[in-house]
Formats: C-alpha cells, sequence, structure tokens
C-alpha cells in the first residue's frame, strides 16, 4: 500500500476500554492499526463479567489488533481500574514508553450498569460513575497533554479567563488528537440512566474548553456520539431492556438497524489523520440519521 494509505504510520495512540471484540474500543483500535498507528490497549476485565453479556478473549482481542497492524507499528496493553487517580496516570506513562511517544488519546472506556432513575440515585452511584467516567477521562487528558508539551512554562494556577498560552500557529503535522466520547443525552432523555447521562453529558458541556485549552497546547480534541451502538446490550439474550422496544425503535431507525462499532470507529480513526485536524472542540454525533426520525 502506498503512504497515503496509512496516514498514521509513526503516530502512536493510547485507546481506553479496549476488553471485547464486539466493542466500539476494539474497533477503534482496529481502525487505527489499519491506519498505520502503532496502538496500546486498555482493558479491565471486571466490569465486563460484572455485565449480561460479559466479557471477552483477552488474547483473542490482543491478536484481533495485531494482525490489523501495518509494518513497523506495534501492539501493548494493560489492565487498569480507571477509577484510581494513580493508574490513570500509569497507563499514560506506559502507553507513552512502548513507543516513546504518544500521539492520539481516545478515552472509549465507561461505566455501564447499576444505573437507576432519579428516584433511585446514591451518593455512591453518583460518585462511581463520575470516578469511572468523567474523572478519569480529565485526568487521562492532562497527563497526555503534560506529555505531549513538555512543559507549559505556566508556574501558577490559571484564573478564569486565563490563556495557557500559545508561541504560534498549530503545527498541522504534529497536532497531537484526543477523542472523548458521549452518549444521546442531548438528544432526548435517557430514563433509568441518570448517573450515566449526568457523567457523559458533563464531557459534552465542557468540551469547547477543554478544547480551547488544549489547542494553545497543539492538541486537538474533539467528542463523539456514537448513537444507538449494539455492542452486545440490544441483543435478545443480554439485554436489559424492553423487547417490544427496542424492535419498535430499531424499525423506526432510517437504515433499519442498530449503529456497528465500526460507524463510530471510522469517525475517530478519520479526525486522527491530519485530514480531520480542522475539525476541533466539536461534539460529532454519528447515529446513521436516528435523531431525524
Amino acid at each position: 500500500m502506498s503512504p497515503s494509505e496509512h496516514p498514521l504510520r509513526g503516530r502512536t495512540a493510547l485507546v481506553t476500554g479496549v476488553s471485547r471484540r464486539r466493542g466500539i474500543g476494539y474497533a477503534v483500535a482496529v481502525e487505527l492499526a489499519v491506519l498505520g498507528a502503532s496502538v496500546f490497549l486498555h482493558h479491565y476485565g471486571p466490569h465486563d463479567a460484572d455485565q449480561p453479556w460479559g466479557g471477552d478473549d483477552l488474547d483473542a482481542v490482543r491478536a484481533g489488533v495485531r494482525d490489523a497492524l501495518q509494518d513497523g507499528a506495534v501492539t501493548g496493553d494493560a489492565s487498569a481500574d480507571l477509577r484510581d487517580a494513580d493508574a490513570v496516570e500509569d497507563l499514560v506513562d506506559r502507553a507513552w514508553a512502548m513507543t516513546g511517544r504518544l500521539d492520539i488519546l481516545v478515552c472509549n472506556h465507561a461505566r455501564s450498569g447499576g444505573d437507576g432513575s432519579v428516584l433511585d440515585l446514591t451518593a455512591g452511584m453518583l460518585d462511581a460513575f463520575w470516578d469511572t467516567n468523567t474523572r478519569s477521562t480529565l485526568l487521562l487528558t492532562r497527563h497526555f497533554a503534560h506529555r505531549h508539551a513538555a512543559t507549559t512554562g505556566r508556574s501558577v494556577p490559571a484564573r478564569p479567563g486565563d490563556r495557557i498560552g500559545r508561541s504560534g500557529p498549530v503545527d498541522e503535522r504534529t497536532a497531537g488528537r484526543v477523542i472523548w466520547m458521549t452518549s444521546g443525552q442531548a438528544e432526548g432523555p435517557m430514563r433509568g440512566e441518570v448517573a450515566y447521562a449526568t457523567s457523559k453529558a458533563a464531557l459534552a458541556g465542557v468540551t469547547p474548553t477543554v478544547a480551547a485549552e488544549l489547542l494553545e497546547l497543539g492538541i486537538v480534541l474533539n467528542t463523539v456520539n456514537p448513537g444507538p451502538v449494539n455492542t452486545g446490550y440490544l441483543d435478545p439474550g443480554t439485554t436489559d431492556r424492553s423487547l417490544a422496544e427496542l424492535e419498535a425503535w430499531r424499525q423506526a431507525t432510517p437504515f433499519g438497524r442498530w449503529g456497528r462499532p465500526a460507524d463510530p470507529a471510522r469517525l475517530i480513526g478519520w479526525l486522527a489523520t491530519d485530514q480531520g485536524v480542522w475539525v476541533a472542540g466539536q461534539v460529532l454525533t454519528t447515529d446513521g440519521g436516528l435523531g431525524l426520525s
């Protein structure tokens, strides 16, 4: 293949939440590998084991990503509970150490299950979703930014409105990429998922603020809402939702199907390439027109 077919050759990505071959994280890792990147995988099996759809064979996950690698690219992986702030920093360090650089961060991990309505909420439930989905994503981004921009030259904390500081225009050829994942909480109610929706809404809401700061460090941030992607939670045998309602919903979608993990993965792969550098600070929805139905 020509170099243009491997636009991420020589770059290294960290993708979190890569533990199941039916998951979005796995599809993203494979897509980045196909595009030429070296890919470091994060997984946390105990979370999947608690879900109705269960876990997967991590050796098979590793093999699938390894088979997608292009010449010269490598892969590595680590298990980490990202509720632990120290584990977050260690994960970024390990991903960096694999090749001596880290160009792309995809925060795909998320807590699922154990949620409820506003009447069911507890402080522990809210903390668990916040720590896993929101706090860890922000801390991963912080550590990535510190690694990508060796020093900001700033000696005191920023005040409201302060700029981090930029020495010149962003270099489009070397700009880092950060991709966050949100959900469809802005498109309509997510009944029975208040803690989850809150944790994801926070990421979508703060995207412009963090993206503006990261641009001053030469890093481009976007957030992706993948829409209703069936990673197993919509299967009749493992869903915790009404089958009749799911079928009616599926039939009402413009394409008559649920999203597939490869659908958002293609968008994320493109955002990571030089062609996607002009898109910055956006919350992008890839849902097959579901919001129009």
